[in-house]
C-alpha cells in the first residue's frame, strides 16, 4: 500500500469501479442499493471501448492503467470493482497479484443462478466474443457440465448500441440474437432461462424482455457483485455518511453523463481523462 493511502483512513476512501464504457453502471446501481453510505469513483474508459472486441493484451494494459490512477487518487480506493466481463476474465488474476492489499471483485455471467432457476436446463447466454473465449469463461461453464445446455451467443455491436443510446440498433440487434439463440418458452426443449453476460445487456432488458414469452427468466450479475464488495470490504463507512459519486470517462462525457441520469438517475457532471 502506498504511503499516500495511509494518510487516508479506509472507511473514508472510496469504492473504485470500472467498465469499458456505460454498462458498468448497471453494477454501480447495485452497489449502491447494497452500500448507501458508501462513495464510489467510476470510471468508463469509453475512449477505448469495445472491450469485448479487443485483444488480452490490450484489456491488460488498460485494466493496469486505470487501477494505478485509482489507487493514486485523492483519496484513493480502498476496494476495486471490474464491471466487466472481458475485463474480468483477461486482467483480473494480475490485478490481484500485483496489488495483493487490495480487494478486486470481478464480474461473471450468471450461470449457477441459472441452472438454479431453470426447468428445461436450456439456457441462453449473451455475451461478448471475448468473454465466450476466455479460458475463464470456458472453465465456468465447464463446472455446469452435464448439469444444463448452454446456448451461447456472441452479441457483436450490442454493447456498443447502447453504450450510444443507438434505440433503432438496440432493438434490431436485440432481436436477431434472440432469433440465433432458438426457441423460447417453458416447454422441454426450449431456452427458458436467459443469461446476460455483460454489463451493458441490463439496461437492454426491456427491449429484450419483449422479445420472450411470457415466464422466461433474464438473469445478470449485479446483486450477487454488490453482495461480495460487502463481504470483501476492508471497512464499511459511517452509517451517518451519505455515499459521494465521482464520475469519469476518457472518451465522451456526455454519453457516461446522459446514462447515469437515465439509468441511475444521477445528475454529476463528468470529468474527462487522458489515461
Amino acid at each position: 500500500m502506498s504511503k499516500k493511502a495511509t494518510q487516508y483512513p479506509i472507511s473514508k476512501r472510496p469504492i473504485g469501479v470500472f467498465d469499458s464504457g456505460v454498462g458498468g453502471l448497471s453494477v454501480l446501481q447495485a452497489l449502491r442499493r447494497e452500500l448507501p453510505h458508501e462513495d464510489f469513483v467510476y470510471l468508463a474508459d469509453s475512449g477505448h471501448a469495445p472491450y469485448g472486441e479487443r485483444d488480452d493484451a490490450f484489456i491488460i494494459q488498460r485494466a493496469r492503467a486505470i487501477t494505478r490512477y485509482l489507487l493514486q487518487g485523492q483519496p484513493p480506493i480502498q476496494a476495486l470493482v471490474i464491471a466487466c466481463n472481458t475485463a474480468t476474465a483477461a486482467a483480473i488474476h494480475l490485478l490481484r497479484q500485483e496489488h495483493p492489499g487490495l480487494p478486486v471483485v470481478g464480474v461473471e455471467p450468471a450461470l449457477k443462478p441459472a441452472v438454479a432457476a431453470s426447468r428445461t436446463q436450456r439456457i441462453g447466454v449473451m455475451a461478448t466474443r471475448g468473454t465466450l473465449a476466455s479460458q475463464k469463461f470456458n472453465a465456468l461453464l465447464a463446472k455446469f457440465d452435464g448439469q444444463a445446455e448452454f446456448i451461447c451467443q456472441p452479441c457483436d455491436g450490442l454493447a456498443d448500441a447502447i453504450e450510444h443510446a443507438n434505440e433503432s440498433k438496440l432493438i434490431a440487434l436485440s432481436a436477431y440474437y434472440i432469433r440465433a439463440i432458438g426457441q423460447f418458452g417453458l416447454k422441454s426443449g426450449e431456452v427458458d432461462t436467459l443469461v446476460l453476460g455483460c454489463t451493458h445487456y441490463p439496461f437492454a432488458r426491456a427491449q429484450l424482455q419483449a422479445l420472450l414469452p411470457a415466464g422466461v427468466q433474464i438473469i445478470d450479475n449485479g446483486e450477487p457483485v454488490a453482495r461480495q464488495t460487502r463481504r470483501v470490504l476492508p471497512q464499511a463507512a459511517s452509517a451517518e455518511h451519505t455515499g459521494q459519486m465521482r464520475l469519469y470517462s476518457t472518451g465522451n462525457p456526455q454519453l457516461l453523463a446522459q446514462a447515469a441520469q437515465r439509468w441511475l438517475g444521477l445528475a454529476c457532471a463528468v470529468q474527462t481523462l487522458m489515461l
